[in-house]
Parts: C-alpha cells; sequence; structure tokens
C-alpha cells in the first residue's frame, strides 16, 4: 500500500549521473547556464573504466564545481574475499 510523504524538494544545482560499464562509463553532467536565470547547460561524455581516466573524470567534475554524483550499474563491483 502506497503512503503519502512529507518530502521537501531539493534541488541540486550542479549535478552529474554516471553510467557505469566494464569498459567505460557515460557522465551527464548539469550545470547552471552563467548569466541566464532558470537555464541549464548539459555535457553528455563517455569515459574509459581506467583509473587514469576516471581520475580526468572526476577532476572535470571538479572544475564544473559539481556537488552530487549518482551512479547506475548493472554489475557486482564490490569484491569480497573468499567470494
Amino acid at each position: 500500500m502506497l503512503t503519502e510523504t512529507h518530502d521537501t524538494e531539493e534541488i541540486i544545482e550542479r549535478v552529474a549521473a554516471l553510467d557505469i560499464g566494464k569498459a567505460e562509463a557515460v557522465c551527464c553532467a548539469r550545470v547552471p547556464r552563467e548569466g541566464t536565470p532558470g537555464r541549464r547547460l548539459q555535457e553528455v561524455g563517455t569515459w574509459p573504466t581506467m583509473t587514469r581516466s576516471l581520475l580526468e573524470l572526476s577532476d572535470h567534475l571538479r572544475c564544473l564545481r559539481v556537488t552530487r554524483v549518482v551512479m547506475e550499474a548493472t554489475s557486482d563491483y564490490v569484491r569480497r574475499e573468499g567470494a
């Protein structure tokens, strides 16, 4: 049964979404458009999942001043000892 919640809406100004695959990550970043209130810029790019490339992606998101990143992945990326 669905019940009503009393959540308040939160809008994240500078956000990125990552779709992680085995060989690459697709990143969509959305940031405010400077000088145009209410308008946004969007960038979609593909990055290899090698360490150096992921560090470059991290640096890029810092340059865009992204404050929240969400991730979607369809595989098991957590490895436990003995598993």
